[in-house]
């Protein structure tokens, strides 16, 4: 497979931000295409995001630096080259980036070179995406954490949890978790109405209220699903994205919503009080993203009825996995193809998680684009979980309905993860 042509171009994502598309063309006239998503809730250790900083075009955040590496770097180097694989594709692209975190060429354009040309392989293949990626392909459709109230730095609210989601780990299908969730949603907007609570949507598509605790958004997500003839705990748990290190400050936890300041020990017991009450199976991010020490006391306290994910702490990283694993520090980690930079390093972080039975959830980013690459990649790495918001928003939608569509195509051969992939084991 020849590589005829690579061109980038500067888009928008869901948030109006500029961000980088791809297409590359393989011989006999195959192109794949490719929208790389971006981050606001983002860790230190990310690979780069290359932005221009030019204060006179989208306030700096413009990405035509990125693009020009694409167009020209990138292009003069793989142009009427012969890739074997995606692996050799990649790698030549982390080599000619030759920093330990794309700083040179930027994330956001390796990774848009990378799933543009596993578009294209798959193509080029006559295979389906979603069967493109790992040999040892599962037909597994994954377990949606679905987002339905917003905080953090993803809404504009007092709330300061990131994420809270519904995990409808009960559904024997999909398509039926879904709907599960669709109809919990429906009856969240309803109560939030009723309580003259506002029913805007934040950056992921879930509610935005102003409320007077973390643990009210908790309540009344638990009484939305009263209205349901789902059993809470049973049919549909929690999911927590905590985003600790957007609240610590001061070596303090501030909870702006409850007037509170935790110490460490304080968070962890925290945290522990509301998995030991409600039906929470995972808490992402909840404490800081350098607290190593903390981390494997959060872990020894809940890690055994809770799932305790990484994202911040490890970044999609194999380097900073190995070391959680070494330390205990958690029990599963979150995936994001835009923290390392091309698709085959994110294939090793998963595979390092998979040899030490930890859990591997694929995630969006809160400034998403119509690129639907982590449904395809989910089904692929037979991980069983997916975040990717909530069921508003197209740039969110678009995810779930290429995964109905997947589900469909593979028939009675799609298995449903439910609570399969945890880290955890459901008692």
């Amino acid at each position: 497979m020849k590589i005829i042509d690579v061109h980038a171009r500067e888009l928008l994502d869901s948030r109006g931000n500029p961000t980088v598309e791809v297409e590359l063309s393989l011989d006999g006239d195959i192109t794949g295409r490719a929208i790389v998503p971006s981050g606001a809730s983002t860790g230190v250790n990310e690979a780069v995001e290359l932005r221009d900083g030019d204060p006179d075009r989208f306030i700096g955040k413009g990405v035509l630096k990125a693009v020009e590496n694409v167009n020209t770097v990138i292009k003069n180097k793989l142009i009427n080259e012969v890739i074997d694989s995606q692996e050799d594709l990649d790698n030549r692209l982390i080599d000619l980036d030759g920093s330990s975190n794309k700083s040179n060429l930027g994330a956001n354009a390796t990774l848009g070179v990378s799933i543009a040309y596993a578009r294209a392989r798959a193509l080029y293949d006559n295979i389906p995406l979603y069967k493109s990626f790992n040999k040892n392909f599962e037909f597994m459709m994954p377990t949606p954490m679905i987002n339905i109230i917003n905080g953090g730095s993803h809404a504009n609210n007092n709330v300061d949890f990131q994420e809270f989601m519904i995990f409808p780990i009960g559904a024997k299908s999909f398509s039926r978790a879904i709907q599960m969730g669709a109809e919990i949603f429906y009856h969240l907007q309803s109560i939030l109405n009723q309580k003259g609570y506002s029913t805007a949507v934040g950056d992921e598509g879930g509610f935005a209220p102003n409320l007077r605790s973390n643990q009210e958004a908790i309540e009344v997500i638990l009484e939305a699903l009263n209205n349901t003839p789902y059993k809470a705990g049973k049919e549909i748990s929690l999911a927590l994205d905590v985003a600790a290190s957007e609240l610590f400050t001061n070596d303090k936890y501030r909870l702006v919503s409850e007037d509170k300041n935790l110490s460490n020990d304080q968070m962890i017991d925290y945290l522990s009080s509301l998995v030991n009450q409600y039906p929470i199976l995972s808490i992402e991010d909840g404490l800081d993203q350098n607290d190593w020490a903390g981390w494997k006391k959060l872990n020894a306290a809940i890690g055994d009825k809770c799932q305790i994910v990484g994202d911040d702490l490890t970044v999609t990283n194999k380097v900073h996995l190995a070391k959680s694993i070494e330390q205990k520090s958690m029990n599963a980690i979150l995936i994001k193809l835009n923290q390392i930079g091309t698709v085959t390093e994110t294939i090793e972080a998963i595979e390092l998680a998979n040899k030490h039975k930890f859990g591997s959830i694929i995630s969006h980013r809160s400034g998403e684009t119509e690129d639907t690459i982590i449904a395809d990649f989910s089904v692929s790495m037979g991980t069983g979980q997916i975040k990717t918001g909530s069921l508003s928003r197209t740039d969110r939608v678009a995810k779930y309905n290429q995964l109905l569509r997947i589900e469909e195509q593979l028939g009675a051969k799609a298995i449903f993860a439910g609570a399969k992939k945890l880290a955890i084991k459901i008692k």
